[in-house]
């Protein structure tokens, strides 16, 4: 599907294609600290920004950057830098309705005061690992 987002003060939108409507939860302890909580995210195969000035990139690992707005701080993506994929939070588009989880990873590193609903693969960071390594 295609999908617009934007951050909380607009200073940086994008219309993201081949989004996939499957929500992927990661409780590890960067991303935690990265959103206040755990994000909730989906991948897009392409995305283009508008106001990509207003976007800072931090290099949160030797594989991966994170992207949030230098005005209000909203958290906007994950993005692979060898491969380029963009790896969107779900809280940045503008229609959320259709989003459903599908994953969660960390699980291990889950503090103990929420749980999250439904049927769906939990892995722990080791068995997220070793799941990328069966790619």
């Amino acid at each position: 599907m295609s999908a617009e987002g934007r951050c909380l003060c607009s200073a940086v939108t994008f219309v993201a294609e081949d989004v996939g409507a499957e929500l992927h939860v990661c409780h590890c302890s960067i991303c935690r600290r990265w959103a206040g909580g755990p994000t909730f995210s989906a991948e897009a195969e392409k995305v283009m920004f508008n106001g990509e000035e207003n976007i800072e990139r931090y290099s949160s690992s030797a594989w991966a950057e994170r992207g949030f707005c230098k005005r209000c701080g909203s958290s906007l993506f994950y993005r692979l830098k060898e491969t380029n994929q963009y790896i969107l939070n779900m809280g940045s588009f503008d229609d959320q309705r259709l989003f459903r989880i599908a994953s969660e990873i960390y699980v291990d590193d889950k503090p103990a005061g929420y749980d999250f609903a439904g049927v769906h693969p939990r892995l722990t960071g080791e068995e997220f690992l070793a799941s990328l390594q069966e790619k």
